[in-house]
């Protein structure tokens, strides 16, 4: 039918502009540009106008923009590819960073949860087995069950995930301090002399437990720009890691007379990195950091545990998901816990899908590198130049008059099927398709 109407070129520029997206924003609306002279104020010639209704597919179609890769395979991968290039612009230099920051002291870390009780591994080591006696291959689905459901912590383990990011700020604290402390500084004086850069990922273990991996660099005062003093070295963050990291205290919230206080697991690691690409795999190096935390950038609790990868409304529906016991226990649990007045804060309902983290996956500190809204912005400049549009003359600026109304998601199923042949166009990820 499309072919008939003459309207399939037209529409495949459209979806083709998705970059691959399957479940776009639809809206209805217009946006016209307008020149306006600088020095009266007086409005012009109209540079450029958009009518939704105008536009092959009717409407206006933005990506969905997710990071998950259970929703939208293509937005994840643009997410992934982003966070990719921020955490190497954190080790490299570019993207606006300095290339000075490849010679800063910097670390690998993982800060681990604690345990909630026994659970189904695969033991380091050759021919060593599990507790239960069997020796798991890495895609049994029983890694990360308990080995006993009905003693294992549930409450403590959603509980954690709740505070999972508030243990993260205190060790940022706690941080700063020790490395304060090594240096023979007080914090004020710390300030003038270092600042702590960092990037980090939130990652779930097949327990369903969050666990952070973070690049952690030692700067100058003023960030990545400027050299670190000379006392400055790997040893010393690293030390200062291991310190925070067993200092770091969050107290939780007292459940039926049960007290809460949180703490990082004692499984801590903290590597290096080196600055070359290749080593022969003997040591890590700065695009195996990067490779590795972008992959978790597009990945939630439903890869590793299981669960779901959307909110619920009603506990009722976990009867037709298709999760695992485990998961089922977990965001039971957390349900139940929404219901009590005195966790409303933790908003438990709301995040019962991600086993009670609320917490961003993907975060860093000011100085660390680029931001992702900068890639984004960068990649709509790039696309906006490769198609031009008239622009005011000197002494004009412009006026934008807009109204968009949200019209629902997704594709027809001749608009699917038509994006499934189209390679999506360059330079189109994160812009809205006209």
């Amino acid at each position: 039918m499309l072919a008939s109407l003459g309207t399939m070129p037209e529409l495949g520029r459209q979806l083709s502009g998705l970059g691959g997206c399957t479940h776009p924003v639809r809206l209805d609306g217009h946006r016209t540009e307008y020149a306006v002279d600088r020095t009266t104020g007086e409005i012009g010639n109209v540079l450029h106008h958009l009518d939704s209704s105008t536009l092959p597919a009717g409407q206006l179609l933005v990506r969905c923009n997710n990071r998950r890769a259970t929703r939208c395979p293509a937005c994840a991968e643009t997410y992934r590819r982003d966070t990719y290039h921020l955490i190497t612009a954190g080790l490299r230099g570019g993207k606006g960073a300095s290339e000075e920051v490849a010679t800063h002291p910097r670390v690998f870390a993982t800060l681990t949860a604690p345990s909630f009780g026994p659970v189904h591994n695969r033991p380091n080591g050759v021919g060593r087995k599990c507790r239960c006696g069997t020796g798991h291959d890495e895609h049994d689905p029983a890694l990360g069950t308990p080995l006993d459901p009905d003693t294992y912590d549930y409450e403590s383990a959603v509980l954690w995930n709740a505070h999972a990011g508030s243990l993260w700020r205190r060790f940022s604290i706690y941080l700063r301090r020790e490395v304060a402390k090594r240096a023979g500084l007080t914090q004020r004086a710390f300030r003038d002399h270092a600042r702590i850069s960092f990037a980090k990922v939130a990652e779930y273990q097949k327990r369903g437990a969050v666990h952070f991996h973070a690049v952690i660099r030692l700067d100058g005062p003023e960030g990545g720009e400027t050299t670190p003093p000379a006392w400055a070295s790997t040893t010393l963050l690293a030390d200062a890691i291991q310190a925070a990291a067993t200092a770091a205290r969050v107290t939780g919230p007292d459940v039926d007379s049960r007290s809460h206080r949180f703490t990082f697991g004692r499984q801590l690691d903290v590597r290096p990195i080196r600055s070359a690409d290749f080593d022969g795999g003997q040591e890590l190096t700065e695009r195996a950091v990067a490779a590795y935390i972008a992959k978790y950038a597009t990945k939630g609790a439903e890869t590793a545990t299981g669960t779901l990868d959307r909110p619920i409304r009603f506990l009722a529906e976990l009867a037709q998901a298709r999760i695992t016991d485990h998961a089922r226990r977990l965001i039971r649990v957390a349900w139940t816990l929404g219901a009590r007045a005195d966790l409303a804060d933790l908003r438990l309902r709301a995040w019962a899908h991600m086993l009670g983290f609320r917490g961003h996956f993907s975060t860093k500190s000011r100085r660390y590198s680029t931001t992702l809204g900068a890639l984004r912005d960068a990649r709509a400049e790039w696309r906006r130049a490769q198609a031009p549009r008239p622009t005011p003359q000197d002494g004009e600026t412009t006026l934008v008059l807009a109204h968009w109304v949200f019209a629902g998601t997704g594709l027809s199923a001749a608009e699917t099927w038509l994006a499934a042949s189209l390679e999506p166009a360059p330079g189109t990820e994160g812009e809205p398709t006209t």
